[in-house]
């Protein structure tokens, strides 16, 4: 009886000395546009904007290669990455400013929150570590047709301006500029 309760206190010992291994569970869906999180601090869904037309955002299942609290894109202007979780080569979660995209794909490929949930979510994933998943299909948006008057909006007609019978990426910043 004595070795029975002695293996007990002896065990119960090692359990309440063993640190608590939490982690950050991150869900996104592209399909929704939005992130569920799991962390021991509690439970969060967010809208999220993930890659747009032409772009992609990967899917499975990934751990955080780097945290940087201040990023700038070398590859697209130096735009403001706060908070960025990397977890794929360039691909990040972080903050952005652009929160009136949010909901709906916006992005060159990273996942992107409110700069307020991505400062909360970097910390999280600080301190506990985390495992991210990327699921579900983007929506595709119909394009948006509008009726314009001749010239304007139809690059094939008679009547366009004239930037765009011009070379590739010369746009100027008026109709009638690129004329001379």
């Amino acid at each position: 009886m004595r070795n029975l309760l002695g293996s007990l206190v002896l065990l119960c010992g090692f359990f309440w000395l063993a640190p608590a291994q939490a982690t950050v569970h991150i869900d996104v869906d592209l399909s929704t546009q939005t992130m569920h999180v799991e962390s021991a601090q509690g439970s969060y869904d967010w809208p999220v904007s993930t890659a747009r037309a032409g772009y992609f955002t990967p899917r499975g299942t990934f751990r955080p290669e780097s945290l940087q609290r201040t990023h700038f894109s070398r590859k697209y202007d130096d735009s403001p990455m706060p908070n960025s979780i990397f977890f794929d080569g360039g691909f990040a979660i972080h903050g952005t400013y652009e929160t009136a995209a949010l909901g709906r794909p916006a992005s060159h490929g990273c996942v992107r929150l409110a700069p307020e949930n991505a400062a909360l979510l970097f910390q999280m994933v600080k301190q506990e570590g985390a495992v991210i998943t990327i699921t579900g299909t983007p929506p595709v948006y119909a394009a948006v047709h509008r009726r314009h008057a001749p010239g304007y909006g139809y690059p094939d007609s008679d009547y366009a301006p004239a930037y765009y019978n011009s070379a590739p990426g010369f746009y100027p910043a008026y109709p009638g500029m690129g004329t001379w």
